[in-house]
Order: C-alpha cells, then sequence, then structure tokens
C-alpha cells in the first residue's frame, strides 16, 4: 500500500516477454557457490561476507525517468547507501533493458546497491491491470543480458505487493513465488531474489510469516530475502516486533521494503521501525524519494525532487534518530571506487 496515484496511473495491458524452453537444468551453480550480494542465515552479506545493512529508498523511475539522472546521485548524496528502483514491463511504459542498463549504471556510479523492482504485480487479483508473478519473472528473464555480471551489487525484486487482499491470490503467494524464483533461477540469473509479501505488502495474513520456509527451500540458490511493506497495519509497536521476531526465530532473512511515516489505511509506527530494524541489523527502504500524488503527497521525502527542499518525511528518514544518514554504510564492493559527483 502506497502512493494512490502512482498505483492508479493509467494502467494498460501488460506487454511482457515470453520466454520459454527454460529448464532447471539451466541452472549449473549451488548454493555452496553463491556470487555477490547472498543469504546467510538472516542476513544479507556481499560476496567476501560483510553483512549489507540496506539504508535507501525508492524511487519511482518508470513514472519518472527524466529525474532519474539527477535523483540517483541526490539520494546518494543524502546518505542512502542502498536504492530501490521502480520499473514496468509494459503496465505502464515499459522500461527497455538499455534503459535498466543506465539505471544499473547510475547505481554503480554512486555506490548505491540497487534493488529493481517489477511494478506490474500491484494489486494482483484485486486492481485491474495488475499481473501475474509468473510475467513478473519473465520480464527479468528479458534483461539477462543486462543483469549478468552486477551480482554484487543489484537485487531482483520479482513483484512488487504482488496480491491484494483478495482470494484466491494470497493464500496462493506461495506457489506463485516459489514458481516465479524457479523460473528466474532456470534462466541462470543468480542474483540476490527479493520477495514482496501478499495482501498489498504488509502480510496481514500471515501467509508469508508462516510459509516463508517453504519459499526459501524453492531457491536452488538458497538466495531469497522476503520484504514485507509496513503501513497501517504496523500502527503498533507490538505488531512490528512480533513480525520481526518470527522471521528471527525461523533464522530467514527479512528486509522493510517499505515503509511510511503515514498512510490513509492508518498511522504506522515509523518510529519503531526504524529502531527495530537498527537495533536488529534489518535493512528498510523508505517509500519515497518524491512525485507521490493523489491525497499521498505526504509520502515525497523531497519536494518536486529538488534535494533542498526535504518534507518533514525526509528529514526524519534522513536525518533523524536511526536515520539513514546516521545509520548507512557502504557496501564493500564498492571499496576503491569515488561516487560521481
Amino acid at each position: 500500500m502506497k502512493s494512490t496515484s502512482l498505483r492508479a496511473a493509467a494502467a494498460c495491458g501488460a506487454a511482457l516477454l515470453a520466454v520459454g524452453g527454460l529448464t532447471a537444468a539451466a541452472t549449473t551453480a549451488s548454493a555452496a557457490d553463491p556470487v555477490g550480494l547472498h543469504v546467510s542465515g538472516t542476513q544479507l552479506v556481499e560476496q567476501d561476507g560483510t553483512p549489507f545493512v540496506a539504508r535507501g529508498v525508492s524511487h519511482a523511475h518508470t513514472w519518472y525517468a527524466s529525474q532519474t539522472p539527477t535523483a540517483i546521485p541526490a539520494i546518494r548524496a543524502a546518505g542512502a547507501n542502498a536504492l530501490r528502483v521502480v520499473l514496468s514491463g509494459g503496465r505502464w511504459t515499459a522500461n527497455s533493458a538499455a534503459d535498466v542498463a543506465d539505471v544499473i549504471d547510475l547505481c554503480r556510479d554512486n555506490q548505491l546497491v540497487c534493488m529493481l523492482e517489477n511494478h506490474d504485480t500491484t494489486g494482483y487479483g484485486e486492481q485491474a491491470g495488475a499481473v501475474s508473478l509468473d510475467a513478473a519473472a519473465d520480464y527479468f528473464v528479458s534483461l539477462k543480458p543486462v543483469l549478468q555480471g552486477t551480482e554484487d551489487f543489484v537485487q531482483i525484486n520479482i513483484g512488487n505487493e504482488p496480491t491484494g487482499n483478495n482470494e484466491p491470490q494470497v493464500t496462493g503467494w506461495t506457489a506463485a513465488t516459489s514458481a516465479a524464483i524457479a523460473k528466474v533461477r532456470a534462466a541462470g540469473l543468480r542474483h540476490n531474489i527479493v520477495v514482496d509479501a501478499p495482501n498489498w505488502g504488509q502480510d496481514w495474513k500471515g501467509v508469508m510469516r508462516d510459509t516463508a520456509a517453504t519459499v526459501a527451500a524453492a531457491d536452488p540458490e538458497g538466495n531469497t530475502l522476503f520484504s514485507v511493506h509496513m503501513y497501517g497495519v504496523y500502527a503498533q509497536a507490538s505488531t512490528i516486533t512480533s513480525y520481526l521476531d518470527a522471521f528471527e526465530a525461523q533464522g530467514l532473512p527479512l528486509v522493510i521494503g517499505e515503509f511510511g511515516h503515514d498512510h490513509s489505511d492508518g498511522n504506522p509506527d515509523e518510529a519503531t521501525i526504524m529502531r527495530e530494524a537498527v537495533e536488529r541489523g534489518i535493512g528498510y527502504y523508505g517509500w519515497s524519494w518524491s512525485g507521490n500524488s493523489g491525497g499521498v503527497e505526504y509520502l515525497d521525502m523531497v519536494r518536486g525532487f529538488d534535494p533542498a527542499q526535504k518534507t518533514d518525511w525526509g528529514k526524519l528518514i534522513f536525518d533523524g534518530p536511526n536515520g539513514i544518514k546516521g545509520t548507512a554504510r557502504t557496501a564493500t564492493f564498492f571499496s576503491g571506487t569515488t561516487p560521481t559527483p
């Protein structure tokens, strides 16, 4: 659950590339031989074993591609060590392989770990125009030529908020997510895979929480990171801590893939979200840099993509207690490189 206007932006029929003929035999790697960013117990670690804890934000690239060349350096300058990038395979204007390659280069130049997410799945089963996780996986397979060799700093977030609140999509999340992971792996992509929870990412029915181990076991690389989005469902500190405790108890890795300081569905406890993430070494990504409208403009961190005009939300997440600036550490992969000015 996030920007009403972004989800409602002129949805059209998906035009995803169908990729067939892939088999599990195409994946020759094993979990014992990880490349780049990978899961180790409850942690996301780099190739050399150094834990990487994301402190980042989302940028709605697919709707604001013209802003991306300046937004990415600005987000880095504000203190982030990671960026979640909104892409589309066809529900909105499709982001081509060449376009995605440019985004990846900008992330590398600015020393940002780059989570690429396919937004086309948002609200599947509830919102018109949304596509399945299977179709989203096809999109990432189509990007294989520009993704290969980027495993040290690029993550594949297969599908954003891949169900609404309707059945059978919610309880079908486990099988659909497992199959999408298998498709990406069969294509030979070894990146860390990030999977969003059902129920608009908030998992209020506990489907991801209760079946995450099954999904993790479906990944032959053993390299799946689970992502929960925390908005109004997480208005109470006890709800936040109990959800985080559940993953810790199972020994499974979790990232807070989105959260805000307010929302139309309730007022999330952002102070507890940020504090618990820091204390537990869990990554977080705030929503979002700029461009929200339709009544949720308060989710903008800067006004009009101007980094000199931070909102109260922007000041809080970047400069406040347990904020990005004070807790972000650059990935060791970028050691010895100089960010683009």
